[in-house]
Parts: C-alpha cells; structure tokens; sequence
C-alpha cells in the first residue's frame, strides 16, 4: 500500500470515530439535562442506532454493493449527516430532536461497514494491514472526548445547565462536513456485484447463515449474544450522565479510557484464545459486565472514585472478550459459504435487536427509580450487573467446550 494511500485510510478512520465518539458518549446527559428527556424518551433516542444498524445491511447489499462506488456513498451520507447534526444542534424539544437523529443514525450506520469495505479494497493482505488503519479510529474517538472535556469543558456541571453539550452536535457535523468532502477524494472502491446479478434479503440480511443455529453450541452463543447487549445498552445511555450527576469531573474525557482499555485488551485476545481457548475468553468478559456495573453500584466521586475508573477500565475486557472474540467464533463456524452472511446476522442481532431491547428496558428501568431525591443508581446499575450475571451462568452451564481449537489469527 503506498504511504500516501495509508494516510488517506488513517484520516478516514480518524474522522469517522471522531464524530461517533464526538456527541454519542454525551447524548445520554444532553437528553437529560438539556431537552429533559425522560427515560423512555431518551431510550427511544438511543434506539435510533439499533434501527439503524437494522437498516444498513439494505442500503450496503442493495444500493453500495450494486451501483455506486463506497467512497462516493459515504461522502453522500456524510455531507447530509452534517446537515442533520446542525438541525440536531438547533432542536430545543425532544418531539424536534427525535426524526434528526433517526434519520441520522440510519445514515450513519452504514458508513461503518463502507470505511472497512473502502480500506479492504486497498489492501492485499487486510489480516495484517486492517489493525494498523483502524486503530485511528480509536484514536478519533479518544481525541473527540478529550477536546469535550479538557478543552471546551462542555461537560462540566455549569457548561451543561447553561446548555453548551448541545455544541457536540455542531463538533461533529463540521467533523462530518470535512469527511463528506473529503470522501470524494478517496481511492475508487467501485461495487463488487456485477450490475444486473439478483441478491435476495436473505442474503442482506445474513438470514442465509441461520443454518447455523443448527449447532446447538452456536444457538447458545447467538442468544447469549443478543442477552448480553442487554446490560451493554445501559451502559451506553446512562454511563456519561452518571458520572456527572455523582460529581466525577471531566466525565466525557475519563470514560477515554475505556477505548485505551479496548486498544490494550484486543492485543491479549490471541494470547487467551490460545491458552484458555473461546469459552473461558468470553465468559471472562460477560462476568467483566457484571462487575463493572457492581462496582458503578457502590462507587461514588469521592473517596470510592477508584472503582469507577475501574469499571471504565473494564470496557476492554467487556467489548473485546465478548464481542471480538465472537465474531472470530462466528467467523471460524460459518466457513466459507457464510463467512459474511454470519457476521451480518451477529451484528443484526447485537447492535439491532439485542440493543433495541436493552435500550427500551434501560428507559424503563431509569424512569421505575427516579425519585424526588434523585436517582436512585445501586438500583439501575444492579439490574444489569443482574441481567450479565445471569447470562454468564447460563453460558457456562449449556456452551460446551469444543474440541477443534478455535484460531484467533
């Protein structure tokens, strides 16, 4: 790959997680304290991403792979993620705010899958080359909460009451502007179908990989799979609002160290894969999502601030271990023939259905303990480390080991 093509990759990397990271860590407390959402209404908020994770595999199978290069499609959905973000900066009312951000998310998913398909495209040999690019992502994302809280302060305590989170919106549209522009000038990823050739929804969708819940072992880790996105959901939409209601400074710039936990945690995925193989790596991470959450139970800002960070810590551990190393058991069970339809259908079942629900109980559950003295956390922490706990369990007592080693490389 010449250098000048890396660099190109790197910075569309960059920008794509900078504005991810740049307003979705924050939304939760912008919800809350800007637009007074309520549980259910921030939920329903949230939830746009699992729609539009639902939604992306048609605009990639029926429109990307078919008709238009990816690099001209993502600078398309950039540009009018960048109008929507503006229209999102602007809304002063959640009935407002609510149609931006669903159309938003359905655009904005689908250039998750375009940034890997225009990187891949320029690769000969991704296994090695594809790390090395997306790690500037994770870069992106950490940079993003670092300017929020170190820099502009949007998420100091007075910021916030005097309605500057909202600025977020308008950091990563013009984030999104510049990739939009950018975009166009990318290496050519022209579509891989041949114009004319039928694709079914099955195949979109990765249904035709739902041969696979034949194996027993494979059915456990599907529904464990959408079970266990349960838990993560309250973690997406509660994490940045609690820290800063129990006094945790700079909370969008601590939580960082949750993706400088992912980056150091995928580094020691093949060293458990091959000592402790699958079952033993993917426990230790759900049981990582129960603990995270007890310790957010019990902790507090003040002199228990130490298990917070911890639990933010975590993060590597609860991503990495469940979901990256699912996806290479998915990957080494589907074979050939599935390959793609099987990721389809995980990523279906995870960020769509699974956080669709977890999303909606989350609302629920933060509406059910809101009092007049406040929310009442030991309980909406709880449930979920609950919720992980038992998913855990049910892992271990049905997933049975297997005796064909499962190859993290």
């Amino acid at each position: 790959m010449k250098s000048s093509t890396r660099v190109q990759l790197s910075l569309m990397m960059f920008l794509e997680f900078f504005i991810w990271g740049g307003w979705f860590v924050t939304l939760g407390t912008f919800l809350s304290s800007n637009l007074n959402a309520s549980g259910a209404e921030s939920g329903a908020v949230f939830s746009t991403q699992s729609w539009g994770a639902i939604i992306a595999p048609f605009i990639i199978g029926l429109i990307a792979d078919r008709f238009f290069n990816a690099e001209k499609i993502l600078g398309v959905l950039h540009l009018a993620g960048a109008f929507l973000m503006y229209q999102m900066y602007n809304a002063s009312y959640i009935s407002v705010f609510y149609p931006y951000v669903f159309v938003y998310m359905v655009l904005f998913m689908p250039t998750l899958a375009l940034v890997n398909s225009v990187s891949f495209n320029q690769m000969q040999n991704p296994e090695k080359q594809f790390a090395n690019i997306r790690v500037f992502g994770t870069v992106g994302w950490i940079l993003a909460g670092v300017i929020i809280s170190f820099v502009f302060h949007w998420d100091a305590k007075e910021s916030v009451s005097q309605g500057l989170l909202k600025n977020t919106f308008l950091l990563s549209g013009i984030a999104s502007l510049v990739l939009g522009l950018f975009s166009f000038t990318l290496p050519k990823t022209p579509p891989k179908r041949i114009k004319g050739e039928k694709v079914s929804v099955n195949e979109i969708l990765g249904l035709d990989a739902l041969k696979l819940l034949k194996d027993k072992n494979f059915l456990i880790f599907f529904v464990a799979s959408i079970l266990i996105c349960i838990p993560l959901a309250f973690y997406y939409q509660n994490a940045n609002s609690f820290l800063g209601n129990v006094g945790m400074k700079n909370p969008t710039g601590i939580m960082t160290i949750g993706q400088i936990s992912e980056a150091l945690f995928l580094l020691l995925i093949p060293v458990f894969f091959g000592k402790y193989g699958f079952k033993k790596t993917i426990l230790v991470g759900m049981l990582a999502w129960a603990v995270r959450y007890v310790l957010f139970a019990f902790g507090d800002a003040g002199a228990l601030s130490f298990m917070l960070i911890i639990g933010i810590a975590l993060h590597g551990i609860c991503y990495d271990f469940f979901f990256v190393s699912g996806q290479i058991y998915t990957d080494s069970k589907a074979g050939e023939k599935y390959k793609s339809s099987a990721q389809g259908l995980i990523t279906l079942a995870t960020y769509g259905v699974g956080m669709l629900i977890g999303f909606w109980i989350a609302g629920k559950i933060t509406d059910a303990y809101t009092t007049p003295a406040g929310l009442d956390y030991k309980m909406i922490w709880g449930i979920p480390a609950a919720i992980a706990a038992a998913v855990f369990l049910l892992f271990l007592a049905t997933f049975r080991d297997e005796k064909k080693p499962v190859s993290a490389h």
